[in-house]
Protein backbone atom coordinates (compact mmCIF):
# COMPACT_ATOMS: atom_id res chain seq x y z
CA UNK A 1 0.00 0.00 0.00
CA UNK A 2 1.36 3.01 -1.03
CA UNK A 3 1.52 6.06 1.61
CA UNK A 4 -0.10 8.79 -1.19
CA UNK A 5 -3.32 5.93 -1.24
CA UNK A 6 -4.06 6.07 2.26
CA UNK A 7 -3.66 9.75 2.24
CA UNK A 8 -6.21 10.28 -0.60
CA UNK A 9 -8.80 8.20 1.39
CA UNK A 10 -8.27 9.97 4.41
CA UNK A 11 -8.67 13.42 2.29
CA UNK A 12 -12.17 12.25 0.75
CA UNK A 13 -13.52 11.76 4.14
CA UNK A 14 -11.86 15.51 5.69
CA UNK A 15 -10.33 17.73 2.96
CA UNK A 16 -7.57 19.18 4.11
CA UNK A 17 -9.48 22.77 2.84
CA UNK A 18 -11.55 21.62 6.13
CA UNK A 19 -8.56 22.51 8.10
CA UNK A 20 -8.85 25.92 10.30
CA UNK A 21 -6.25 28.21 9.50
CA UNK A 22 -3.79 27.95 12.25
CA UNK A 23 -3.75 24.09 11.81
CA UNK A 24 -0.89 21.82 10.23
CA UNK A 25 -2.87 18.96 9.02
CA UNK A 26 -1.79 16.61 6.75
CA UNK A 27 1.68 14.60 5.99
CA UNK A 28 4.32 16.12 8.15
CA UNK A 29 7.32 13.59 7.26
CA UNK A 30 7.65 10.79 4.73
CA UNK A 31 7.39 10.18 1.01
CA UNK A 32 4.09 9.70 -1.11
CA UNK A 33 5.46 7.15 -2.77
CA UNK A 34 6.42 4.91 0.45
CA UNK A 35 5.28 1.58 0.77
CA UNK A 36 3.58 0.84 3.68
CA UNK A 37 3.61 -1.90 6.13
CA UNK A 38 1.46 -0.75 8.62
CA UNK A 39 -0.44 1.98 10.29
CA UNK A 40 -0.07 2.90 13.85
CA UNK A 41 -2.79 5.31 14.86
CA UNK A 42 -2.49 7.19 18.15
CA UNK A 43 -3.70 10.93 19.11
CA UNK A 44 -0.31 12.83 20.31
CA UNK A 45 2.84 11.74 17.55
CA UNK A 46 5.50 11.63 20.36
CA UNK A 47 8.87 10.00 20.68
CA UNK A 48 7.43 6.83 23.17
CA UNK A 49 4.48 6.72 20.03
CA UNK A 50 7.59 6.70 17.33
CA UNK A 51 9.35 4.14 20.05
CA UNK A 52 5.76 2.08 19.82
CA UNK A 53 6.08 2.37 15.99
CA UNK A 54 9.47 0.53 16.02
CA UNK A 55 8.45 -1.72 18.48
CA UNK A 56 5.70 -2.92 16.15
CA UNK A 57 6.66 -2.67 13.10
CA UNK A 58 4.65 0.47 11.76
CA UNK A 59 6.19 2.70 9.53
CA UNK A 60 3.46 5.14 9.58
CA UNK A 61 2.02 7.15 12.88
CA UNK A 62 -1.51 9.00 11.70
CA UNK A 63 -2.23 11.14 14.78
CA UNK A 64 -4.96 13.41 15.59
CA UNK A 65 -2.25 16.29 16.63
CA UNK A 66 -0.15 17.84 14.50
CA UNK A 67 3.58 17.12 15.91
CA UNK A 68 4.64 20.56 14.17
CA UNK A 69 2.25 23.34 14.30
CA UNK A 70 4.52 25.94 13.33
CA UNK A 71 8.26 26.58 11.56
CA UNK A 72 11.37 24.92 12.75
CA UNK A 73 14.37 26.73 12.39
CA UNK A 74 16.59 24.29 14.02
CA UNK A 75 16.44 20.42 14.20
CA UNK A 76 18.95 19.61 16.93
CA UNK A 77 16.98 17.80 19.47
CA UNK A 78 16.70 20.51 22.14
CA UNK A 79 12.66 20.17 21.94
CA UNK A 80 10.25 16.74 22.45
CA UNK A 81 9.03 18.51 18.95
CA UNK A 82 12.53 18.02 17.56
CA UNK A 83 13.38 14.90 18.97
CA UNK A 84 10.39 13.25 17.73
CA UNK A 85 10.80 13.84 14.35
CA UNK A 86 15.02 13.10 14.39
CA UNK A 87 13.68 9.58 15.82
CA UNK A 88 10.80 9.48 12.77
CA UNK A 89 13.43 10.50 10.07
CA UNK A 90 16.08 7.88 11.79
CA UNK A 91 13.84 4.98 11.35
CA UNK A 92 12.26 6.01 8.06
CA UNK A 93 8.48 6.53 9.93
CA UNK A 94 6.06 8.69 7.81
CA UNK A 95 3.77 10.80 10.09
CA UNK A 96 0.20 12.19 9.14
CA UNK A 97 -1.77 14.36 11.17
CA UNK A 98 -5.39 14.42 10.30
CA UNK A 99 -6.55 17.11 12.88
CA UNK A 100 -9.11 20.44 12.09
CA UNK A 101 -10.34 18.94 8.93
CA UNK A 102 -11.63 15.57 10.54
CA UNK A 103 -13.07 18.00 13.89
CA UNK A 104 -14.86 19.76 11.30
CA UNK A 105 -17.02 16.79 8.89
CA UNK A 106 -20.30 16.10 10.11
CA UNK A 107 -19.04 12.37 10.05
CA UNK A 108 -15.82 13.02 12.30
CA UNK A 109 -14.41 13.96 16.12
CA UNK A 110 -17.71 15.27 17.21
CA UNK A 111 -20.40 12.59 15.75
CA UNK A 112 -18.10 10.24 17.54
CA UNK A 113 -18.56 12.08 20.92
CA UNK A 114 -22.74 12.16 19.91
CA UNK A 115 -22.58 8.49 19.14
CA UNK A 116 -20.92 7.63 22.35
CA UNK A 117 -23.45 9.76 24.47
CA UNK A 118 -26.73 8.83 22.59
CA UNK A 119 -27.15 11.77 21.30
CA UNK A 120 -29.94 11.62 18.21
CA UNK A 121 -30.28 13.89 15.10
CA UNK A 122 -26.93 15.36 15.76
CA UNK A 123 -25.90 18.64 13.36
CA UNK A 124 -23.09 20.68 13.00
CA UNK A 125 -23.39 23.77 15.52
CA UNK A 126 -21.46 26.20 13.79
CA UNK A 127 -21.79 25.69 9.23
CA UNK A 128 -19.02 27.36 7.87
CA UNK A 129 -19.55 29.62 4.82
CA UNK A 130 -17.30 30.06 1.37
CA UNK A 131 -17.17 26.36 0.94
CA UNK A 132 -19.70 26.57 -1.81
CA UNK A 133 -19.64 28.45 -5.44
CA UNK A 134 -22.61 27.74 -7.73
CA UNK A 135 -22.02 26.54 -11.88
CA UNK A 136 -24.66 28.23 -14.12
CA UNK A 137 -24.36 26.78 -17.55
CA UNK A 138 -26.30 26.46 -20.86
CA UNK A 139 -26.89 23.45 -22.94
CA UNK A 140 -29.23 22.13 -25.65
CA UNK A 141 -32.12 20.50 -24.36
CA UNK A 142 -31.48 17.19 -25.93
CA UNK A 143 -28.58 16.83 -24.15
CA UNK A 144 -29.69 18.19 -20.32
CA UNK A 145 -29.46 14.98 -18.47
CA UNK A 146 -26.32 14.08 -19.70
CA UNK A 147 -24.65 16.98 -18.57
CA UNK A 148 -26.09 17.17 -15.54
CA UNK A 149 -25.36 13.67 -14.86
CA UNK A 150 -21.61 14.36 -15.61
CA UNK A 151 -21.63 17.19 -13.23
CA UNK A 152 -23.66 15.02 -10.33
CA UNK A 153 -21.00 12.37 -10.74
CA UNK A 154 -18.25 15.00 -10.37
CA UNK A 155 -19.68 16.15 -6.84
CA UNK A 156 -21.69 18.63 -8.32
CA UNK A 157 -25.35 19.12 -6.86
CA UNK A 158 -25.36 18.06 -2.93
CA UNK A 159 -26.97 20.15 -0.38
CA UNK A 160 -27.41 18.70 3.21
CA UNK A 161 -28.77 15.16 3.03
CA UNK A 162 -29.61 15.64 -0.63
CA UNK A 163 -27.71 15.30 -3.88
CA UNK A 164 -28.41 15.64 -7.39
CA UNK A 165 -29.75 18.76 -6.86
CA UNK A 166 -30.35 21.47 -9.60
CA UNK A 167 -32.11 23.76 -11.43
CA UNK A 168 -32.92 23.85 -15.27
CA UNK A 169 -35.01 26.46 -16.54
CA UNK A 170 -35.48 26.57 -20.62
CA UNK A 171 -34.92 29.41 -22.93
CA UNK A 172 -33.50 30.28 -26.67
CA UNK A 173 -29.97 30.53 -27.12
CA UNK A 174 -27.93 32.27 -29.95
CA UNK A 175 -24.61 32.08 -31.02
CA UNK A 176 -22.60 33.22 -33.99
CA UNK A 177 -18.79 31.31 -34.67
CA UNK A 178 -16.15 33.58 -36.52
CA UNK A 179 -14.08 32.40 -39.70
CA UNK A 180 -12.13 30.02 -37.36
CA UNK A 181 -14.85 28.37 -35.50
CA UNK A 182 -16.07 24.95 -35.85
CA UNK A 183 -19.96 25.08 -34.11
CA UNK A 184 -21.42 21.55 -33.79
CA UNK A 185 -24.59 23.13 -34.89
CA UNK A 186 -24.86 25.79 -37.73
CA UNK A 187 -22.04 27.14 -39.90
CA UNK A 188 -19.36 29.96 -39.38
CA UNK A 189 -20.31 33.57 -39.67
CA UNK A 190 -24.15 32.73 -39.08
CA UNK A 191 -26.33 33.41 -36.37
CA UNK A 192 -27.44 30.76 -34.87
CA UNK A 193 -30.67 29.95 -32.31
CA UNK A 194 -31.90 27.12 -30.72
CA UNK A 195 -33.40 25.46 -27.50
CA UNK A 196 -31.22 25.61 -24.65
CA UNK A 197 -31.66 24.96 -21.11
CA UNK A 198 -30.15 27.41 -18.23
CA UNK A 199 -28.45 24.59 -15.99
CA UNK A 200 -27.59 25.39 -12.14
CA UNK A 201 -25.50 23.28 -9.32
CA UNK A 202 -24.17 24.59 -5.89
CA UNK A 203 -20.63 22.42 -5.55
CA UNK A 204 -17.79 22.95 -3.25
CA UNK A 205 -15.22 25.26 -4.09
CA UNK A 206 -12.44 22.51 -3.94
CA UNK A 207 -14.29 20.31 -6.59
CA UNK A 208 -13.78 23.14 -9.58
CA UNK A 209 -11.38 21.88 -11.28
CA UNK A 210 -13.35 18.44 -11.19
CA UNK A 211 -16.96 20.10 -11.69
CA UNK A 212 -15.24 22.48 -14.92
CA UNK A 213 -13.69 18.78 -16.18
CA UNK A 214 -16.49 17.36 -15.98
CA UNK A 215 -18.66 20.10 -17.79
CA UNK A 216 -16.19 20.51 -20.65
CA UNK A 217 -16.22 16.13 -21.16
CA UNK A 218 -20.18 16.20 -21.34
CA UNK A 219 -20.61 19.47 -23.36
CA UNK A 220 -21.28 18.61 -27.14
CA UNK A 221 -20.28 23.00 -27.84
CA UNK A 222 -16.51 23.81 -28.92
CA UNK A 223 -17.21 26.59 -26.80
CA UNK A 224 -19.25 26.57 -23.48
CA UNK A 225 -20.97 29.41 -22.04
CA UNK A 226 -20.60 29.34 -18.37
CA UNK A 227 -20.26 31.22 -14.92
CA UNK A 228 -19.18 30.88 -11.60
CA UNK A 229 -20.54 32.39 -8.34
CA UNK A 230 -19.16 32.43 -4.83
CA UNK A 231 -21.77 32.33 -2.63
CA UNK A 232 -22.02 32.87 1.19
CA UNK A 233 -24.11 30.11 2.41
CA UNK A 234 -22.87 28.13 5.08
CA UNK A 235 -22.15 24.52 4.44
CA UNK A 236 -24.70 22.18 6.37
CA UNK A 237 -22.95 19.70 6.53
CA UNK A 238 -18.99 21.43 7.68
CA UNK A 239 -18.04 23.37 10.55
CA UNK A 240 -17.21 23.16 13.97
CA UNK A 241 -19.03 21.33 17.10
CA UNK A 242 -22.47 19.49 16.87
CA UNK A 243 -25.81 19.66 19.02
CA UNK A 244 -27.98 16.38 19.22
CA UNK A 245 -30.90 15.30 21.88
CA UNK A 246 -31.28 12.78 24.32
CA UNK A 247 -33.86 10.30 23.56
CA UNK A 248 -35.26 11.09 27.48
CA UNK A 249 -34.73 14.14 29.38
CA UNK A 250 -31.75 14.01 32.38
CA UNK A 251 -31.83 15.31 34.88
CA UNK A 252 -28.08 16.87 35.94
CA UNK A 253 -26.87 14.18 38.30
CA UNK A 254 -27.75 11.95 35.46
CA UNK A 255 -26.17 13.55 32.97
CA UNK A 256 -23.00 14.03 35.02
CA UNK A 257 -22.62 10.31 35.66
CA UNK A 258 -23.36 9.72 31.65
CA UNK A 259 -20.94 11.99 30.47
CA UNK A 260 -18.21 10.40 33.21
CA UNK A 261 -19.27 6.98 32.43
CA UNK A 262 -19.07 7.42 28.41
CA UNK A 263 -16.23 10.04 28.09
CA UNK A 264 -14.02 8.24 30.62
CA UNK A 265 -13.02 11.05 31.97
CA UNK A 266 -11.55 11.36 35.97
CA UNK A 267 -13.18 15.22 36.41
CA UNK A 268 -15.46 17.62 34.95
CA UNK A 269 -15.67 21.34 35.78
CA UNK A 270 -19.17 21.74 35.22
CA UNK A 271 -21.38 25.19 35.94
CA UNK A 272 -24.87 25.17 37.50
CA UNK A 273 -27.65 25.55 34.98
CA UNK A 274 -31.37 26.74 35.77
CA UNK A 275 -32.74 24.12 33.62
CA UNK A 276 -34.42 20.98 35.61
CA UNK A 277 -33.76 19.06 32.99
CA UNK A 278 -31.26 18.41 30.00
CA UNK A 279 -32.25 17.14 26.57
CA UNK A 280 -30.48 19.26 24.04
CA UNK A 281 -26.70 19.28 24.17
CA UNK A 282 -23.69 20.71 22.71
CA UNK A 283 -20.29 19.13 21.60
CA UNK A 284 -17.04 20.17 20.29
CA UNK A 285 -13.54 17.85 20.51
CA UNK A 286 -10.76 19.82 22.00
CA UNK A 287 -11.09 23.65 22.56
CA UNK A 288 -14.73 24.56 22.54
CA UNK A 289 -15.30 27.94 24.27
CA UNK A 290 -15.83 30.29 21.42
CA UNK A 291 -19.01 27.64 20.37
CA UNK A 292 -20.87 29.09 23.82
CA UNK A 293 -23.09 31.51 21.77
CA UNK A 294 -23.56 28.99 19.39
CA UNK A 295 -24.68 26.30 21.70
CA UNK A 296 -26.94 28.94 23.14
CA UNK A 297 -28.85 30.47 20.16
CA UNK A 298 -29.32 26.77 19.40
CA UNK A 299 -31.25 26.17 22.37
CA UNK A 300 -28.50 23.64 24.17
CA UNK A 301 -28.90 23.32 28.04
CA UNK A 302 -25.99 21.49 28.20
CA UNK A 303 -22.09 22.10 26.18
CA UNK A 304 -19.54 19.66 26.51
CA UNK A 305 -16.17 20.20 25.70
CA UNK A 306 -12.38 21.46 26.97
CA UNK A 307 -10.19 24.09 28.20
CA UNK A 308 -12.54 26.48 29.45
CA UNK A 309 -10.43 28.99 31.48
CA UNK A 310 -12.05 30.56 34.43
CA UNK A 311 -14.17 33.52 33.58
CA UNK A 312 -15.71 31.88 30.38
CA UNK A 313 -17.29 29.65 32.54
CA UNK A 314 -19.85 32.71 33.32
CA UNK A 315 -20.52 32.66 29.70
CA UNK A 316 -23.11 29.94 29.90
CA UNK A 317 -25.35 32.91 31.96
CA UNK A 318 -26.97 29.99 33.98
CA UNK A 319 -28.69 29.09 31.11
CA UNK A 320 -25.91 26.73 29.54
CA UNK A 321 -24.27 23.66 31.57
CA UNK A 322 -20.86 23.71 30.58
CA UNK A 323 -18.77 20.84 31.30
CA UNK A 324 -15.39 20.75 30.50
CA UNK A 325 -14.04 17.30 30.78
CA UNK A 326 -10.67 18.08 29.52
CA UNK A 327 -8.62 17.73 26.14
CA UNK A 328 -7.32 14.50 26.05
CA UNK A 329 -10.74 12.75 27.09
CA UNK A 330 -12.91 14.61 24.63
CA UNK A 331 -10.61 13.82 21.43
CA UNK A 332 -9.14 10.10 23.38
CA UNK A 333 -11.70 8.37 20.85
CA UNK A 334 -10.73 10.09 17.37
CA UNK A 335 -8.30 6.85 17.49
CA UNK A 336 -11.00 5.13 17.17
CA UNK A 337 -12.92 7.00 14.52
CA UNK A 338 -9.52 7.01 12.54
CA UNK A 339 -9.46 2.91 13.05
CA UNK A 340 -12.80 2.21 11.87
CA UNK A 341 -12.53 4.50 8.61
CA UNK A 342 -8.92 2.58 7.63
CA UNK A 343 -9.84 -1.19 8.21
CA UNK A 344 -13.34 -0.10 6.73
CA UNK A 345 -11.10 0.50 3.43
CA UNK A 346 -8.28 -1.04 3.65
CA UNK A 347 -7.48 -5.21 3.70
CA UNK A 348 -3.71 -4.56 2.63
CA UNK A 349 -1.85 -3.26 5.63
CA UNK A 350 -2.50 -3.90 9.02
CA UNK A 351 -3.69 -1.04 11.36
CA UNK A 352 -2.98 -0.76 15.23
CA UNK A 353 -4.55 1.11 17.83
CA UNK A 354 -1.90 2.53 20.11
CA UNK A 355 -1.82 1.53 23.45
CA UNK A 356 -0.17 4.65 25.10
CA UNK A 357 -1.69 7.60 27.24
CA UNK A 358 -0.24 10.49 25.27
CA UNK A 359 -2.29 12.97 27.95
CA UNK A 360 0.50 14.90 29.87
CA UNK A 361 -2.03 16.14 32.55
CA UNK A 362 -2.50 13.89 35.75
CA UNK A 363 -4.92 14.26 38.19
CA UNK A 364 -5.15 13.99 42.00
Amino acid sequence: MKLKEIISFLEQVAPSTYQESYDNSGLIYGNPEMDINAALICLDSTEAIVDEAIKTGCNLIIAHHPIVFSGIRKLNGKTYVERTLIKAIKNDIAIYAIHTNLDNVAAGVNREICDRLGLQNPKILQPKSGLLKKLVTFAPTEVVDKVKNALFAAGAGSIGNYDECSFTLAGTGSFRGNEHSNPVIGVPLQREELAESRIEVLFESRLQTTVLRALRDSHPYEEIAFDIYSIDNQHQNVGSGMIGEFPEPLNQDQFLKLVKVSMKTECIRYTASSHEKISKVAVCGGSGSFLVKDALSAGAQAFITADFKYHQFFDGEGRLLIADIGHYESEQFTKDLIYKLLTGKFTTFAVRLSELNTNPINYF
